[in-house]
């Protein structure tokens, strides 16, 4: 839990701005799922924190990796020691803007397609992401969709050669949020 209570701290801490202009979630819901010749992989959390600045476009995301749980537990468990190395990368994060952020009106409720663009570290490794997002505004909430793909070898997760033609080599990434307005202190 103090993994996390850091992580919130330093993303709270990291968008610079008035209380006010920062939406936050400490429960994004993330999933990933990849479909092998030998077994489908997926896996969820309801764990994601993010704090989202409507003025700027900032947005930064943190999720602890042993968070995700899996169907079996032989999988959640390879996936942390053996793939993810979770003792040693702890945490994936994501560092970004959205692009567009004038197409969303936070004042309005609708739904606002949008590009994101930012650096996503995974397994130590970290890649620029560009992706679209749907924000949808409602009742001063804001809900923010997206999914991408990424491959194994970017982020140097190494599949073992005695299963690698069974195994996808490329995860789709879904992320669910649900932004609130940041408490004022």
């Amino acid at each position: 839990m103090k993994p996390l209570v850091f992580s919130l701290f330093v993303l709270l801490h990291g968008i610079s701005t008035n209380a006010q202009d920062r939406l936050l979630t400490r429960n994004g819901s993330i999933s990933f799922y990849s479909r092998g010749a030998l077994e489908n992989i997926e896996a969820n959390t309801q764990t994601g924190v993010s704090v989202l600045d409507k003025k700027t476009g900032q947005i930064e995301f943190s999720v602890l990796v042993k968070s995700f749980t899996f169907e079996k537990a032989l999988m959640q468990e390879h996936f942390n020691e053996d793939y993810l190395e979770s003792d040693k990368f702890p945490k994936s994060t994501f560092k970004g803007h959205i692009e567009d952020l004038g197409k969303i009106n936070f004042d309005k409720d609708g739904k606002y397609t949008v590009s994101v663009t930012g650096e996503l570290t995974i397994h130590g490794q970290t890649r620029t992401v560009t992706t679209p997002a749907t924000f949808t505004i409602l009742k001063g909430a804001a809900l923010g969709d997206a999914q991408f793909d990424i491959t194994l070898s970017d982020y140097k997760i190494t599949i073992p050669s005695l299963v690698e033609d069974k195994i996808s080599k490329t995860v789709k990434i879904a992320l669910h949020l649900k932004y609130e307005a940041l408490a004022q202190p």
